[in-house]
């Protein structure tokens, strides 16, 4: 196991860290990003802080080892040693590409001021937009640079499959064929489900740090 990225490109196919309860500390991809990716029984931290450090501060909770570095006490520790910033645990899921045009009409714009493309700007690098008549969906670099989507329907638009169409879409519009992927929190549980109707696959939970 070497960086993250590499970390990041077996997860997406498949390939994950061998479930045996210990961590993996690797450094942060970019200054922008730091955090912690927890797989099955096996979680990864990308931080440019002390390993030992890490290790110390997961050996003092008292904790289920296994879920130790999505403890909230690690996750405020590291914030407190970082001076960063969270918003919230995210599930992570991934999809590979498809061929041909998006399943629903999407015209490209570089509205800027719409929060949701502010919030991507503040995540991510070469941001794209697209619209529809009811929603809009996002595609821009993430954490260790991979392609990352998000999108958002109007309310009075749910439960008319658009969800779904705009986030299949990212799958069709990601560039150089490559795999998409896109956070939820677990508590919203309608994007949880669009997503994994549109063929996004979980591969673990997430906690990005960002500067303050």
């Amino acid at each position: 196991m070497t960086g993250l990225p590499a970390i990041l490109d077996a997860a997406a196919h498949g390939r994950f860290p061998a479930a045996d309860g210990s961590v993996t500390v690797v450094p942060q991809p970019d200054r922008r990003d730091a955090g912690v990716i927890a797989f099955t029984a096996h979680s990864v931290v990308f931080t440019d802080e002390d390993p030992q450090w890490v290790r110390e501060t997961l050996a003092g909770l008292d904790c289920d080892t296994l879920a130790a570095t999505m403890n909230p006490r690690f996750l405020a520790a590291l914030m407190d040693r970082t001076g960063r910033a969270m918003d919230t645990v995210d599930l992570l899921t991934v999809s590979d590409a498809l061929p041909g045009p998006p399943p629903i009409p999407l015209v490209e714009t570089d509205e800027a001021a719409h929060p949701r493309v502010v919030r991507a700007h503040k995540h991510r690098d070469g941001v794209r937009m697209w619209t529809c008549d009811d929603g809009l969906l996002t595609l821009g670099r993430g954490v260790a640079g991979r392609w990352e989507a998000s999108i958002e329907v109007a309310e009075g638009a749910r439960h008319r499959g658009t969800g779904r169409a705009l986030a299949t879409a990212a799958r069709h519009l990601v560039p150089d064929g490559g795999v998409v992927w896109a956070q939820q929190s677990p508590g919203n549980a309608r994007s949880v489900r669009v997503f994994q109707a549109a063929g996004f696959r979980p591969v673990g939970s997430e906690a990005v740090l960002f500067a303050r």
